[in-house]
Order: structure tokens, then C-alpha cells, then sequence
């Protein structure tokens, strides 16, 4: 059986190996676009302080987390994984309460979180934490590097016969996959690396119920003014620029922040996750978002195809496309409201110092800390409304070197040696997205701030549907609806 994957990123990586291990014929289509989550992401496999009121939603994610062990055995090399532990920690003993008593409930069901326990030093076990913190360690926790997951999903799926094709995929209405080489020919008079603003549900901010539901990890922005500064924004574009007006019901719902992967046409009108690389449109507004000018423009930005596209023959194709999957199925008649959640986060280094055992932080409100080998500290990752705008800026980093010394003030004569920045994909109603969209398309996104626990279970998810195969649990809570 022929199968493409559209997207590299660890979803798609990790369907291309169960796939190729299935004996299926494999091309995997990859753009290698600026700010996809998975080249970005840190890693943190902590599922059961999550989701306490969306059964749906942790059970992805926790089988997910189980099947870490098994496939560090199947891929045989090390990718980063290590069970190092996450401290829960907050100012006042009486916060950690309400996640105390979710890991109880939990814990017969998943005995593999370890035994939870209070810490009294928190500082003891990962020195620059602050020493007014209370803390619980959450045993079983895990720590993994996103990139070196997909590189070794991909390696082995290579190895097994699968062919990786650098380029834009784009889908007829038929289902038909074709691959452009994309110029970078930006649209004269338009900005670089912003794009269209997406008011999260359609124009209306969301409460963070939807989403986090009582989550311990922040996954939503918490300040539902930004929200608001981006709805306006979009009005003034669309009072401004008459190519906006026209486009404003058909972009909401649908896109990001931004043309910078997704809004232009192919030759034949099909749209895809490598349509809208680079440019914005040729009129636009600025807005600001707290400290951030942000631009929003009108409809017709897009990256400039160079070919008509090749075709790619194929009985069965799985979008794992992250946040510009909502883009690629456009054209099958699927309105998915898939939209980018930016995450900045920041490496240093504490030179001499081994941080390769320290484990995951894990505050209930702002950016996460964890220690990797070679000394190095990650701290992210900011949740950020802006749409496809794949920047590091001045104000995400302030906020995270600011959180993150309100915990550990002892990094503040760490060295920064990095600063990444990463698109998350989110689906609007809730949970993550997948399932068929048609008897032969298969999509899997919207994994959120959980796609390093859920990314290469869901992958597996999604090829075992291209094959027709019954997958491991029930994915109708996470099937498509179609608009």
C-alpha cells in the first residue's frame, strides 16, 4: 500500500515508521517550514497532572507517556529519553493540593507516575530553585529532546524503505497529493514573517476551561485581553484594507496569525502547508499586543509556487501537517479551525555544573524548567495568541527569563546560548484531531502543548487508520467534524 505523509514533524515522522514497519510504501512530504513545533520543542512527558476534567484528552496523552519505554527499545538509540522526575512547585503548600489529590485519584490507573511525595528542599534536587518553594515529585516523569525523537522516528523509517521529498504539499479535492517546489518570491510591499491575526473560536476569546480545564501546566494564554487586543486588531484591518473585509469570514475560524506557512493558492487553486511560506499581503495594519506591534493584513498573501506540482501517487495520505493542516485539507471541503500557538523558550548553560539528572520544574502558572546533558537548562515556553508569526521578541523573552529567575534565581549567572521558537498546533474545540476526513485522507494535529508526550502515539494512531487497521483505544473524541 502506497501511504503520504504530509509533515516531518514528530506525528508524521512517527507514522512513517509504524507504516514503513507495516510493510507499507512511504514518501513523507516535509517543508521544512520556520517555527514548526516539533524543532522547537523542549520536552516534558508529565501527563497526569493534567486535563482533570477531560478523560478524553489525558488518556491520549498518557498512553502516549506509556509508550515511550517501548519505543526507545524498537529505535534502539538514545534520543534523549530519561525518566528524570518533575517537582511540582508553588509559593504556598495549600496550591499544591488540588494536583496532590488528581495523582491520587490517578495513580491506580497509572501506576507509572511513581509514587508521589512531598519534597521539603525542592532546591536540594535541582540547586537553583528558590528556597521559599514547596514542592511534590512526581517520580515517573520524563524528559525528552523533540528533535533527536523525530530524527530517530525518521531515520528508521528510511531505513525501512520510507522516501522523504522536500516541499509544499497541496491536496485536490479528490485527495490527490502534489508537491511544489516553492520560490521565495515574497509579494511586493508585504511584511516579512507575520501574517493574518485568528481570534481563537472564530473572533471570541475562549475560557481557558476549554483547553486546560484545571490543568496544573499552562497550555492557553492566561490574560484574556490579548485575545481581545488581536479581535480589534482584526477589525481595524478589516475597516482598512478591503481585501480583508472580503476575506474576513472565510480566514476566521480557519487560519493563524499569519501567512507565514498558510494562505496562498497553487497553481490550481489547491492551498497547502508550504502556501504561504513567506510573504503577507500587499496592504495591512499594525496593532499592538502589549509590547508587540503585530501586522495584521488582508487575504492573498502566500509564497509563490515554482511548478504546477508533481503528483504522488498514493492509495491512502495522512496530514500531520501541525498547524497548517487546517490549510492543507481546505481543499477536500474540510473547514478544520486548526490555529498556531507560539512558544518561545531559552537555552543556558551553568558551566561545569551537570544538570543532566536534574529534574523537570514544573510551576502551576508560567514556563517550565528542565535540565539537559552538557550543563544546559531550558526554560519555556511563553503561550502566545499571534498567529504565524514565528519570532523570538523582546517581550517573550523578558517573560520567560522573568519567571523563570522567580523560581530558580540561581540561573541568573547562567549563560543564554539559545533562544528557540515554535508553533504549536491547537484545535479549537478542545482535544487533539484525528481521524479520517475521507476514505482516504487520515488527519492528526491540534496535539497543543502535549506533543512531545502524545506526538509519536498519535502518529501510530494515524497510520494504523491509513491502513484500516482498528486502532488501540477509541478515537471518536478526537474525530474531525466536518464544516
Amino acid at each position: 500500500m502506497r501511504v503520504v505523509v504530509i509533515g516531518g514533524g514528530i506525528v508524521g515522522a512517527a507514522a512513517a515508521h509504524y507504516l514503513t514497519g507495516r510493510g507499507a510504501s512511504v514518501t513523507v512530504v516535509d517543508g521544512g517550514y520556520q517555527g514548526e513545533a516539533t524543532q522547537a520543542s523542549a520536552g516534558v512527558v508529565c501527563p497526569w497532572v493534567d486535563h482533570p476534567e477531560d478523560d478524553d484528552w489525558y488518556r491520549l496523552n498518557r498512553e502516549g507517556a506509556r509508550a515511550y519505554p517501548g519505543l526507545v527499545e524498537t529505535l534502539g538509540e538514545d534520543f534523549g529519553y530519561a525518566k528524570v522526575g518533575a517537582l511540582l512547585v508553588a509559593e504556598d503548600p495549600a496550591d499544591l493540593e488540588p494536583v496532590r489529590s488528581l495523582l491520587h485519584r490517578r495513580y491506580a490507573d497509572a501506576p507509572e507516575m511513581g509514587e508521589v511525595v512531598d519534597v521539603p528542599a525542592p532546591a536540594e534536587l535541582f540547586p537553583p530553585l528558590s528556597d521559599t518553594l514547596s514542592a511534590l515529585l512526581v517520580p515517573g516523569a520524563a524528559r525528552v529532546d523533540g528533535r533527536s525523537v523525530r530524527d530517530a522516528l525518521l531515520n528508521a523509517a528510511v531505513a525501512q524503505g520510507a522516501r522523504i521529498h522536500a516541499g509544499a504539499a497541496t491536496l485536490t479535492p479528490d485527495g490527490e497529493v502534489r508537491v511544489h517546489a516553492a520560490a521565495d518570491v515574497p509579494v511586493p510591499g508585504a511584511p516579512s514573517g507575520e501574517g493574518r491575526l485568528w481570534t481563537p473560536g472564530g473572533g471570541a476569546a475562549r475560557s481557558g476551561s476549554e483547553e486546560t480545564g484545571g490543568s496544573w501546566r499552562q497550555a492557553e494564554p492566561r490574560d484574556p485581553a490579548a485575545a481581545q487586543d488581536l479581535a480589534a486588531a482584526q477589525g481595524l484591518a478589516a475597516a482598512q484594507d478591503p481585501a480583508a473585509r472580503n476575506a474576513g469570514a472565510q480566514e476566521a475560524g480557519t487560519r493563524g496569525a499569519g501567512a507565514q506557512d498558510a494562505g496562498a493558492r497553487g497553481p490550481e487553486g489547491a492551498r497547502g502547508a508550504g502556501a504561504a511560506r513567506g510573504a503577507g499581503a500587499a496592504r495591512g495594519a499594525e496593532a499592538v499586543r502589549g509590547a508587540e506591534a503585530v501586522r495584521a493584513v488582508g487575504a492573498g498573501a502566500g509564497r509563490v509556487f515554482a511548478d504546477e506540482g508533481v503528483p504522488v501517487e498514493a492509495e491512502a495520505v495522512i496530514v500531520a501537517g501541525g498547524a497548517w493542516a487546517g490549510e492543507v485539507c481546505r481543499p477536500l471541503g474540510a473547514e478544520l479551525p486548526v490555529f498556531p500557538r507560539r512558544g518561545q523558550i531559552l537555552h543556558a548553560t551553568l558551566e561545569g555544573v551537570d544538570t543532566a539528572w536534574w529534574p523537570i520544574v514544573l510551576p502551576s502558572d508560567g514556563p517550565y524548567l528542565l535540565g539537559f546533558p552538557g550543563s544546559r537548562v531550558v526554560i519555556g515556553a511563553t503561550v502566545e495568541d499571534v498567529g504565524f508569526a514565528p519570532r523570538v521578541t523582546m517581550g517573550g523573552l523578558e517573560e520567560v527569563l522573568r519567571a523563570g529567575l522567580r523560581i530558580a534565581p540561581g540561573l541568573a549567572g547562567a549563560t543564554v546560548t539559545e533562544t528557540r521558537v515554535g508553533l504549536r498546533p491547537v484545535y479549537a474545540p478542545g482535544r487533539a484531531l484525528i481521524g479520517p476526513l475521507t476514505s482516504r485522507v487520515v488527519v492528526a494535529t491540534g496535539l497543543s502543548a502535549y506533543g512531545l508526550t502524545a506526538g509519536p502515539y498519535a502518529g501510530r494512531l494515524a497510520g494504523a487508520l491509513a491502513l484500516g487497521e482498528t486502532p488501540p483505544i477509541d478515537l471518536a473524541p478526537y474525530a474531525p467534524t466536518r464544516c
